[in-house]
Order: structure tokens, then sequence, then C-alpha cells
């Protein structure tokens, strides 16, 4: 098992909670090809899946698609393509709602949706679309509310990993820094930034702040068990996995967590 397949894992037993908080903010991995194809998609190419998904459909979830109408159709659509685990679909969704009903927190929601249905996505040739609608949704939202730093820490994420100026996202972040230095998603934005730059070191002063700011944002003693590992440090990596273990109530994950110490006390 890989280091990266290891990390996810124990971050998944964590349940839903865990999950559904790093998925924004997980650092992904994308080939060399999807990231330099990454410029000049247009919606018609999030358009071309979202057919190719609706065409494989079955008969019975054609007919549960067909009952929603009404204003509130796409929010339905929305949900219905998640429960049936195309996130992408999903997003394309609640894009089609913003531009029903256009508004700043509509705009983010769906950029922040193809956001992390990226993280899903099976197909690389799909990434770079995913991406880019992103960045247009989230840039959307901005116009309507240039001071919505969610959104910003938002589109700074997807400008760094999925397109060729990865600069202009930073530079988005360090605004943010400028006036929001202990917002918890810029920080962990750097630190996920720093992990996949092996500047461990980095990433971990990051994730230490986060706990400053939030030391009950518990899945972060994870990531930092990680890092402390990557440096070779198990003696630090196991501090934080009993940090994590103070806090966490769930036997299942407390098994796996506390199995992962003994393998690390072995070392």
């Amino acid at each position: 098992m890989t280091r990266s397949q290891r990390s996810t894992g124990l971050l998944l037993v964590s349940g839903a909670t865990v999950l559904t908080v790093l998925l924004f903010f997980a650092p992904r991995t994308t080939t060399a090809t999807a990231k330099k194809a990454a410029v000049a998609v247009s919606a018609s190419t999030i358009e071309m899946y979202v057919n190719m998904a609706k065409k494989g459909l079955t008969k019975e979830m054609v007919s549960e698609a067909a009952t929603f109408s009404g204003a509130a159709a796409n929010d339905s659509l929305e949900m219905f393509w998640l429960k049936h685990k195309r996130p992408d679909v999903a997003a394309w969704y609640s894009e089609q709602a913003a531009v029903f009903a256009p508004s700043a927190v509509k705009w983010s929601a769906a950029g922040k949706r193809y956001y992390t249905a990226v993280q899903f996505c099976r197909d690389e040739t799909e990434v770079p679309a995913l991406y880019q609608s992103a960045i247009r949704c989230l840039k959307n939202s901005l116009k309507l509310d240039p001071t919505d730093n969610e959104t910003k820490i938002a589109l700074g994420s997807t400008l760094v990993e999925g397109s060729q100026d990865p600069m202009e996202g930073i530079s988005l972040l360090r605004e943010v820094e400028r006036t929001d230095s202990n917002n918890v998603k810029l920080q962990l934005a750097f630190a996920f930034f720093s992990v996949k730059s092996g500047q461990m070191d980095k990433a971990i002063t990051r994730f230490k702040k986060v706990l400053r700011v939030d030391s009950n944002y518990m899945e972060v003693y994870l990531h930092l068990a990680d890092a402390y590992e990557q440096t070779g440090n198990n003696e630090e990596a196991i501090k934080q996995l009993e940090h994590y273990l103070s806090k966490e109530t769930d036997v299942t994950v407390q098994l796996k967590v506390r199995e992962y110490i003994d393998q690390l006390k072995s070392k």
C-alpha cells in the first residue's frame, strides 16, 4: 500500500463528517496530461460528459429523473446524481440552478461542487473540464460578491491545481491571508500545497496553526501525523495520532488508528 493510499484510508474510516470536511481540501492527484490540458475548456465539454451519463441511465432511473420538474428541478436532479455517485453531473445541475436564479451563494456552491468532483473523477479526460467549470462558477460568484473569502480560497485552490497559471491562485490566497490570516480553510489549503510539493516543514507549521485557531479540528491531527512520519519523526507522529484518539468517539475508527500506532511503534 502506498503512502497516499494508506493516508486516504485512514481518513476515510473517520466517517462522513471527516470525509465531508476533507474532500474540498484533500490534495488531488491528476496526470500530467490532464494538467496540461486544463486550459481553454468550454462549458460544452462538461455537457458532453453529462449527456454521456444520461445515456447510461437505466429505464428505472430515467423514470425517477422524469418526476422532477418546476423551479426546484435542478436541485432535485443534483441530489439524484449525487445518489447515483456522479458528483460531476450533480455539479452541472448545481450550475444550472445558478444560471436559473443567479446569486453569489449558488455560483459558489456550483464551483465547489465541480472542485470536489475531481476527487471522484474516473476519467482523466474530464478533469480539465471540471477544473475549468469550477473556475468559471467561482469567478461568477466573486463578480456578485467580491468580498467572500471562502469563495476566494476555493478559486485560489482551483487555479493552483487546475490551471497553467498557479501563481494567479497563490496571489489570490495571499490576498486573503493579508486580511484573514487565521482562516482555517486558507491555512489548510497552504498546508496541502506544501505537502504536494514535499515541503513537510512548512506543511507542519500550517497544520499547527489550524489547531491553534481551532483545537477541535481533529482530522488535522491525522495530517500532522502523516507529515511527521514523512520526515522520519515517528515519535511525533504517534503523539499526533494519540491526540486524535483522545477526541475520537467512534470505536471502529479508534481501532484503526491504534493499529496504525502499533505499526509505527514496531518500526
